[in-house]
């Protein structure tokens, strides 16, 4: 005997968490700190470095959508800032601010928005500061640089190795050499002295993770010539001097490393004498 059977069907319920979304609502709040930021207009000089911030005041986790703009002036490391945001909880993001070589000194802002919400950030452009290193905050140039690092690393000001990381510079091109890393002028500077500041801390001797064999090239109408030869160095700071001249653009050209991996450098600076 045939039966019949019959299916009913059953709606599905999906439990998902109760979460707001803030795009229209008042229950974020925007931080920024500090005020004012200030930035130097020089390519590699240290940007000028501001926390974001979003609370949600609300009585449920919420997800935001931050918008951050800035003056026609101003270049910014992001556009925008998103996140799920717990209750009562400051949730932090960077956004570096940095300004093209030449930019006149004056006060711009940056522009945060959640929402109805806004915040104005001012940024202050200051005068470029008068500098004995030469290579503070010139625009930097080698020949590769690790995804790990910044190529302003290399002329940020930070000299110190216990910094590795946050700081320097090293290439991409694992046990192969050589390597350059320099600065080019936008004018003729003169320089009679250059400071090597490579790898070389508790953790990372230089002995052992340093510049081992390089040489000091100058530049000047595109012809480089050699004023410096070093081999088998096991220190951490070297200091080359010679005749002061007028030159474009100084570099360094690494033939090795005393762990024959990568090419190290903390800081490199340059004098006039």
């Amino acid at each position: 005997m045939l039966r019949r059977i019959a299916l009913v069907a059953v709606p599905l319920t999906l439990v998902v968490p109760a979460v707001a979304v803030a795009s229209g609502n008042n229950q974020v709040e925007i931080s920024a700190t500090p005020q004012p930021v200030e930035v130097v207009p020089l390519p590699c000089f240290p940007a000028g470095k501001l926390t974001l911030g979003m609370t949600n005041t609300g009585r449920k986790p919420t997800i935001a959508d931050l918008r951050v703009a800035g003056d026609v002036a101003l270049t910014l490391s992001r556009h925008q800032f998103s996140s799920y945001l717990p209750v009562d909880q400051l949730v932090k993001a960077p956004l570096e601010v940095t300004v093209p070589r030449g930019t006149a000194p004056a006060t711009y802002s940056v522009d945060l928005t959640v929402g109805k919400q806004h915040l104005q950030v001012p940024v202050v452009i200051k005068p470029v500061p008068a500098r004995d290193n030469v290579l503070l905050g010139e625009q930097a140039v080698a020949s590769s640089t690790n995804g790990n690092m910044r190529l302003c690393g290399g002329v940020d000001g930070n000299a110190a190795s216990e910094q590795w990381g946050a700081s320097g510079w090293h290439d991409n091109t694992k046990g192969v050499f050589p390597d350059t890393y320099g600065v080019d002028f936008v004018q003729p500077t003169t320089i009679g002295r250059v400071v090597l500041q490579t790898l070389d801390s508790t953790k990372y001797p230089a002995a052992v993770m340093g510049v081992r064999d390089f040489d000091v090239q100058l530049r000047n109408n595109d012809v480089w010539t050699t004023v410096e030869e070093v081999r088998g160095n096991t220190t951490g700071r070297l200091v080359i001097t010679f005749e002061p001249r007028a030159v474009d653009a100084v570099q360094l050209v690494i033939h090795d490393s005393n762990d024959h991996g990568y090419s190290r450098i903390v800081e490199l600076e340059a004098y006039a004498n």
